[in-house]
């Protein structure tokens, strides 16, 4: 896993792990914004059923890969000192959080641009997966995969 993107497994990493890693960097002392993005569990589906749990799974090498690649560009642009992506891995109830963006930069304005780019990417590029359990119209439970793409 490299420093500035990963997975890791529920319990192992939280947000304050997020922001001490951008603070204890020799270049946070350029930086005039932080903007992060937090996802959480989402307490219904895109059709309205009634989410229980969700389990969240990855391809880890390959993840952490895409990851750290994701973080790397970004942070090349102009006006951005650090990107961090962290994924969370494990079973979720609703309102967990699941993943941690951060963006830090010099300004506002490239900081909100890179941020959305970094949350887009990570959606459509790394291999993680969703599985949500429901409680469909009539009260049984189901799980299905979750494709976002």
């Amino acid at each position: 896993m490299a420093e500035n993107a990963g997975v890791h497994e529920k319990g192992t990493f939280t947000i304050s792990d997020v922001l001490s890693k951008i603070r204890k960097k020799d270049a946070f002392r350029r930086a005039g914004a932080i903007a992060m993005f937090i996802g959480v569990v989402r307490g219904e589906t895109f059709d309205g059923q009634k989410v229980e749990k969700v389990t969240i799974e990855a391809y880890e090498e390959k993840a952490d890969e895409v990851l750290a690649k994701i973080s790397h560009e970004l942070t090349g642009k102009p006006g951005i000192i650090d990107v961090q992506i962290h994924h969370l891995l494990g079973d979720f109830d609703v309102g967990e959080d699941l993943v941690y963006v951060a963006v830090v930069g010099a300004h506002r304005k490239e900081v909100f641009a890179a941020l959305q780019e970094a949350v887009e990417r990570y959606k459509s590029e790394a291999p993680v997966f969703k599985k949500e359990r429901i409680i469909d119209a009539e009260g049984r439970a189901a799980g299905h995969w979750v494709s976002e793409k």
